[in-house]
């Protein structure tokens, strides 16, 4: 019961942070990825301490990096010629 009253509490707060690590790590990713070169799980090394619970996968057909976080949020970022890695619109 307790566990649910603290997510009830600060949902808004771990929503946020959510949302902004997932954000960042597809744009860092694919920008690592797609215009650097580098391979997936290199890039994960460029991420800011805290972030180990996000995850990253590619689509490279699509030239996309999706990372998510805790199966609930997620962000894909895709590289675009001559505009890098663009996130998509949040839904």
């Amino acid at each position: 019961a307790v566990t649910v009253v603290a997510l009830a509490v600060f949902w808004s707060t771990i929503s946020s942070y959510a949302t902004t690590g997932t954000s960042y790590g597809a744009r860092v990713a694919c920008s690592c990825r797609y215009a650097g070169g580098r391979t997936l799980s290199d890039c994960a090394k460029d991420f800011e301490p805290g972030m180990e619970l996000v995850s990253l996968s590619e689509d490279a057909k699509a030239k996309n990096v999706t990372a998510r976080f805790a199966l609930m949020f997620s962000q894909t970022a895709t590289y675009k010629e001559g505009w890098g890695c663009v996130l998509e619109p949040w839904k």
